[in-house]
């Protein structure tokens, strides 16, 4: 069959590409050797949502129930329902997104791709079978996999990666985490709250490295509160994998020796995963891409994860409207991604967008600080989410919004206003200017504006 495109890859950046470019009108096949939603849908962002909210929701009631004039006598969980609900809502989310192939017309093929010639794509299902698609255009959207520490492959047990710390049939009574990005301390968070005892390593000054320096210590003073032993500045120097339990040793300002666990989770990163036949030129292991997205084979373009980072759903997706709008569009001039939030779903939530204030510094580039704690904000009190603040990072000389960093309650939220503000390339001026309800958790961000200005009214 002739297609005007073929995607391969069926997750947030190759489901919302076909389904963008069967919108135009055009003849569409999807490809996907998995499940559609790709690993987003099926293996990460939502099914850790659906265990944070149950872990958030556990330990609430264990710690603020009764604050809040209520009283549970016998609270308990029971974790294979735990892990059945976060199953429950993948499958229903992936079957969402292959009823809204049908509707839009799009060809869901389950099975490997592999691109064997020009405008072709040559398809290998799960029974071995073959079958060979023509197309004018095709996209590769591939995505990631966990990447391995290479003395400790996984194995499943022991040694896991992301995908199996979401269907552990059984909770570990110990678990270490090599990692401390956004993935290992969302799981961290999951695991120390539901009572196993959680060591994460890592060899960065602080967790979550790409985040402001001053929410990555916060963040570790709270979950270290919390009960999670956070080994910063700390590298793994040697590993040993019993089957049933495993030993690492490490070295760094807290602790130097061997630390042990029945299970490890290894969330050092990711690499890519690349579609079979003729290769397009690479950089580590990630396709090039052009500014329209094209690769270096005629007719096909990269999106998402496979064309390197940031590795986020949101910019896979985000490139799917500007690959396929640029193809099929006349006139249409696609955009590279430049301002994104990042979001990290433990309690508090972590969610920034723009410079950090050590980015700053090395550019030299001048700014003044508007910082206000959630204590100030009369909702978070009402809510009993007190903890936490909001930064902003302003021009010093135009008043420009440069950067936003939160850490609280709904910040993977908030944070979206600051996304549009640096989009649209706001000003103090005019962020004070925008009225934000009352009692909202938003009032932070203009509460923020103001102690930049050095006029907050409550704090």
């Amino acid at each position: 069959m002739a297609y005007d495109l073929i995607v391969i890859g069926g997750g947030p950046a190759g489901y919302v590409a076909a389904i963008r470019a069967a919108q135009h009108g055009k003849k569409v096949a999807c490809v996907e050797m998995d499940r559609a939603g790709g690993t987003c849908l099926n293996w990460g962002c939502i099914p850790t949502k659906a265990l944070l909210k149950n872990a958030e929701l556990y330990q609430t009631l264990m710690h603020k129930a009764g604050e809040m004039g209520l009283q549970i006598d016998g609270l308990s969980y029971d974790w294979p329902t735990v892990v059945g609900r976060s199953r429950k809502v993948s499958d229903r989310l992936a079957g969402g997104i292959e009823f809204l192939f049908k509707k839009n017309k799009v060809d869901y093929i389950r099975g490997f791709g592999a691109i064997p010639s020009e405008g072709k794509v040559e398809v290998t299902a799960n029974d071995g079978s073959k079958q060979t698609l023509e197309a004018a255009n095709i996209i590769i959207a591939t995505g990631c996999k966990s990447r391995a520490l290479p003395p400790l492959p996984f194995n499943g047990k022991s040694v896991i990666g992301s995908k199996e710390a979401m269907v552990l049939a059984e909770q570990p009574k110990e678990m270490i985490i090599i990692g401390a990005g956004a993935i290992g301390i969302e799981f961290a968070y999951i695991y120390n709250a539901f009572g196993t005892k959680v060591t994460v390593v890592e060899m960065q000054d602080h967790i979550l490295p790409v985040e402001d320096t001053e929410v990555g210590e916060a963040l570790e003073k709270s979950l270290t509160k919390q009960g999670i032993r956070c080994l910063t500045k700390t590298k793994v120097t040697n590993t040993v994998d019993h089957g049933d339990r495993v030993e690492i040793t490490v070295e760094g300002p807290k602790e130097n020796g061997t630390i042990s666990a029945e299970v490890c989770l290894v969330a050092i990163g990711i690499e890519p995963v690349l579609p079979g036949g003729h290769q397009p030129e690479l950089d580590r292991g990630y396709i090039v891409v052009g500014d329209r997205y094209e690769t270096s084979l005629p007719g096909v373009y990269a999106i998402g994860d496979i064309n390197g980072p940031p590795w986020l759903a949101h910019v896979a997706s985000f490139e799917a409207f500007q690959c396929v709008d640029g193809l099929f569009v006349e006139g249409f001039k696609p955009r590279k991604v430049k301002n994104f939030p990042g979001c990290t779903y433990c309690h508090p939530q972590v969610a920034s967008v723009g410079k950090t204030e050590r980015a700053l510094k090395e550019e030299g580039i001048e700014y003044v600080v508007g910082k206000i704690p959630f204590v100030a904000i009369g909702k978070a009190v009402a809510a009993s989410e007190t903890e936490g603040f909001t930064k902003l990072l302003y021009g010093k000389k135009h008043g420009e919004l440069l950067g936003a960093h939160i850490i609280g309650d709904n910040a993977t939220e908030l944070i979206a206003e600051m996304g549009l503000a640096l989009d649209q390339e706001l000003t103090i001026d005019e962020i004070h200017a925008t009225i934000h309800a009352h009692p909202t958790m938003s009032e932070v961000i203009h509460e923020a504006t103001l102690a930049a200005e050095g006029h907050a009214i409550h704090f």
